[in-house]
C-alpha cells in the first residue's frame, strides 16, 4: 500500500488534518509539570532521610533526621510528657496494625450479631 499523500488523504474520525497534528519532538502540553519537580511527599521524605550528627554516650554518631525525631519523641515520652506519650502510642498502634496486615476488622452484620447473642446466651445457661 503506497503512503498517503496530502492529495488522497481523507480527513475524518481519528484522522485529523496533517497540518494540525503534533509535530515530532514537540510536546502536546508545553506548560505541563516540569521534569524533576518534586511533590510534597517526596520533599518531606528527602528531608527526613537527611543525616545529622548527634552525640550519644560521649561519641559522635551520624543518624537520619527521622531517627532523631523518633528518639527524641520516645525520650520525652519516657520523661512523662503526656503529649509525647500520646503521639508515641498512636504511632505504635499504626505500626502494629500495619504489621498485622489489616487495619480494621470487617464490621459485623446483623446475622453475625444474632449468632454472638445466641452463643452468649448458651454460655450463660439461658434458653434462647
Amino acid at each position: 500500500m503506497p503512503p498517503e499523500t496530502p492529495r488522497d488523504y481523507v480527513v475524518g474520525y481519528g484522522k485529523p488534518p496533517l497540518h494540525t497534528r503534533f509535530q515530532k519532538g514537540r510536546s502536546g502540553n508545553p506548560n505541563g509539570r516540569p521534569r524533576g519537580r518534586k511533590n510534597m511527599s517526596t520533599l518531606l521524605s528527602d528531608a527526613l532521610n537527611g543525616s545529622v550528627i548527634v552525640v550519644e554516650n560521649g561519641r559522635r554518631k551520624k543518624i537520619t533526621k527521622r531517627e532523631a525525631i523518633v528518639t527524641q519523641l520516645v525520650n520525652k515520652s519516657a520523661s512523662a510528657d503526656l503529649k509525647a506519650t500520646q503521639i508515641v502510642l498512636a504511632m505504635l498502634r499504626d505500626v502494629e496494625s500495619q504489621a498485622d496486615g489489616s487495619a480494621d476488622p470487617a464490621p459485623l452484620t446483623e446475622a453475625d450479631q444474632q449468632i454472638i447473642r445466641r452463643i452468649q446466651a448458651r454460655l450463660r445457661g439461658e434458653d434462647g
